[in-house]
């Protein structure tokens, strides 16, 4: 089964790793309340659908605008208008195919101040049964095209189920992550609580 984002986020937020705040927003009409709800002076306005690639997506509708099926809002009023161009809109990423996918919902979330992007999956390998993790400095970016054209910054462990996660694990994406003293324990022991949340709700993959 999969689930959207903002849902995600509330699954993870039970396991003690931090979440920006947001707001799962099914009508227009809400979004401006919505955003009134958190701190700002920045928001950012994500489509809900089930496929990566959003930021980067097109819609098909031109009232839909040129913009991405992301985006950054400055004001309430612009959260709102963003909300009245996405909602029903036909947003295409590079994992929805050509048809792409109807937006039936928004997360309205607090912004954040980025200094560095990276990427940390983990997933079930089919081969061996175990839990395994993907961890890479290059985040913000398809990871596959990662993969194709620079393999050598994506890192995979494997974590023994008889075992767990142990300390060594979360000492090995701080390392791959270039992270170090309270930036590298933060890592250690996010990863403990992402494999925690990933075991307890039987997730077949977690990004």
């Amino acid at each position: 089964m999969n689930i959207h984002e903002y849902q995600a986020k509330a699954l993870l937020h039970e396991f003690g790793v931090p979440i920006s705040k947001g707001v799962p927003v099914l009508r227009a009409a809400d979004a401006d309340v919505a955003a009134k709800t958190l701190p700002g002076p920045i928001w950012v306005v994500k489509s809900q659908i089930h496929a990566g690639g959003r930021g980067k997506g097109k819609f098909k509708e031109a009232a839909a605008g040129d913009k991405g099926g992301v985006r950054i809002a400055k004001s309430p009023a612009e959260v709102s208008e963003f909300a009245k161009q996405m909602l029903g809109a036909t947003l295409v990423t590079v994992q929805t195919g050509p048809h792409g996918k109807q937006v039936n919902r928004l997360y309205i979330e607090e912004g954040s101040d980025i200094d560095k992007e990276f990427y940390l999956s983990i997933l079930v390998n089919r081969e061996t049964s175990e839990v395994s993790f993907v961890v890479s400095t290059e985040g913000g970016v398809n990871i596959e095209d990662v993969a194709h054209s620079t393999p050598e910054k994506i890192v995979t462990f494997s974590v023994d189920p008889a075992t767990g996660i142990m300390g060594h694990h979360g000492r090995t994406v701080a390392k791959a992550l270039d992270l170090s003293g309270d930036l590298a324990k933060q890592a250690e022991k996010l990863v403990s609580q992402l494999y925690a949340a990933f075991v307890a709700k039987d997730m077949a993959m977690l990004e």
